[in-house]
């Protein structure tokens, strides 16, 4: 849903944010978060720490280095569903495609277990998550043609963002998120009653 940067001046920034990041992301699992410096990061992407903070705002930033595509992504596949396609089908045609991969990634749970360790990245994950649910729901919101609190709209945000986290851990991932997304569509019900004809 992105669109990668075409010129080249473009490719070459793009490149050097995607090697300090890696390079962060490097450090952080190798040494914990706590033990590595901006200096550090710098060092091991081959800049210097201006060129750091040119690309990203702070350490906790380095470890969300996608935050902003993804939230934007999240609004594309909104705004930008097939015609007819609902706004909940949309959503889970984007969590089936984009974190699906992210999931099956070999260094996903170091990850998940850097940040669940560290305070500082709990924290600016909770920040991220709630503008996220926030620009999500403003979206489902402006494609409805209601109020940006409309707390139908602002739910089904909190809800979609969810999803990851309750699939995460379960034997066939696919099928959590579509079980998931069928309780949004259809309402819960007991596990042990049978669907109605």
């Amino acid at each position: 849903m992105t669109v990668p940067p075409v010129g080249r001046r473009e490719r070459k920034k793009a490149a050097t944010r995607q090697a300090i990041a890696d390079a962060a992301l490097r450090l952080f699992l190798e040494r914990g978060y706590e033990q590595v410096s901006i200096r550090d990061i710098a060092d091991a992407a081959d800049v210097s720490p201006a060129t750091v903070f040119k690309h990203f705002t702070g350490k906790e930033a380095l470890v969300f280095d996608q935050d902003e595509a993804r939230e934007s992504e999240l609004i594309a596949a909104v705004r930008q569903r097939t015609a007819g396609q609902s706004i909940l089908n949309a959503l889970r045609q984007h969590v089936l495609d984009t974190w699906l991969p992210i999931a099956a990634h070999p260094q996903r749970a170091e990850f998940i277990n850097l940040v669940d360790s560290t305070p500082a990245l709990r924290a600016y994950a909770e920040r991220m998550w709630t503008r996220h649910t926030d620009a999500l729901g403003a979206a489902i919101a402006d494609e409805l043609g209601v109020d940006h609190d409309d707390l139908a709209c602002a739910t089904l945000a909190r809800f979609v963002l969810e999803v990851p986290a309750l699939a995460r851990g379960r034997q066939d991932r696919r099928a959590a998120v579509e079980t998931i997304f069928d309780v949004l569509a259809h309402g819960w019900r007991p596990p042990n009653e049978s669907p109605a004809p």
